[in-house]
């Protein structure tokens, strides 16, 4: 494993890296000063194949974004099974963990032979403190919060889709929707309350499941804004 400091890295190759993540593409094009300043909250760290990224049962709340390179996703400590999924270049990972402060809940490894795996983490803790717009703004923060509480609810109607029988089909119809202004610190309270519960159910889904089967991942792990853990 080799951590990089985003200040150390040429500004034409992060723009690149990056350009591959919906998420910061998407606020660059917004906010160019929003851009800068989630760079500062972020490194780069490559890892070996075989390397474990994230350890099942680790306590750290950072959002990770896969550059390069592919992942494994194991759900419990012994690699010896099968993986159950794998993560791709512009996928987000680590989210579930992050809104449920919960620790991680399957082991991720570097999984592409011959190459090296490009990580991007970042430390987004921020994004939960509602009510400050500095130094991350009320539009970046709906943003996100936008698109994580759509990607929850598509999870959770895949799973509904798989098990419509289950006790929990159609727990996250009964979330409210936002229905007020939009642009306003209510709508954010509002998506961050929705993400959250969500979240947990997904979890819960995940923990009786094992997670979504066939393309669907059982970490947590999509494209941050394309239509977001552990």
């Amino acid at each position: 494993m080799e951590i990089k400091r985003i200040e150390t890295m040429g500004r034409q190759t992060i723009e690149q890296l990056l350009s591959a993540i919906p998420f910061f593409k998407a606020v660059k094009q917004a906010d160019l000063s929003q851009f800068e300043v989630l760079l500062q909250f972020s490194r780069i760290i490559t890892y070996a194949p075989g390397e474990v990224v994230l350890q099942r049962g680790d306590g750290d709340q950072c959002l990770y974004f896969l550059l390069k390179g592919r992942l494994a996703v194991y759900p419990g400590e012994s690699l010896t099974a099968d993986p159950v999924n794998f993560i791709t270049p512009g996928e987000v990972f680590g989210d579930l963990a992050r809104l449920t402060h919960r620790p991680r809940s399957a082991t991720i490894v570097a999984d592409s032979p011959g190459r090296e795996s490009m990580v991007f983490s970042s430390d987004f803790s921020e994004l939960d403190n509602l009510r400050s717009t500095y130094p991350i703004s009320l539009q970046t923060k709906l943003l996100y919060y936008r698109n994580t509480v759509h990607n929850l609810r598509w999870k959770l109607e895949v799973y509904r889709s798989q098990h419509p029988k289950d006790d929990l089909a159609n727990q996250h119809r009964a979330i409210r929707l936002y229905m007020g202004p939009k642009d306003t610190p209510e709508e954010l309270q509002s998506l961050y309350q929705q993400a959250c519960e969500l979240a947990n159910l997904l979890v819960a889904w995940n923990d009786q499941f094992g997670g979504l089967s066939g393309a669907q991942e059982a970490s947590g792990a999509t494209q941050l804004i394309s239509a977001v853990d552990h």
